[in-house]
């Protein structure tokens, strides 16, 4: 419970952030595909919330993976449910415009 809690207020750190991207991380919006086609993080995929569980394989041999969406919150909770199926190399990116920002730096 602790783990989910600390996920969901955890600020995000930029530092690290920018350094996963310069170093080629998988990028995943996982809002809804109606918000991605209204604009995303450039190189981003889109893999909704509700489908993280079910892609799940398509993850698998991503060295860092950075999840992000339109305040954090449904990033916080993608964290959540890949490092309960044994990923550690995720990174809460926060919101799209946040890793496009750095991403065009």
């Amino acid at each position: 419970m602790f783990g989910i809690l600390k996920n969901l207020f955890a600020q995000t750190d930029n530092k690290q952030l920018s350094e996963a991207i310069k170093n080629g991380a998988y990028l995943v919006d996982v809002r809804t595909p109606g918000e991605f086609s209204g604009g995303s993080a450039t190189g981003a995929v889109n893999i909704p919330l509700d489908k993280i569980q079910s892609q799940i394989g398509q993850l698998k041999d991503k060295k860092n993976i950075v999840v992000f969406c339109r305040s954090g919150n449904r990033s916080s909770q993608a964290k959540s449910i890949l490092e309960q199926n044994g990923f550690r190399n995720i990174i809460n990116g926060g919101t799209w415009q946040n890793v496009n920002n750095i991403i065009n730096e």
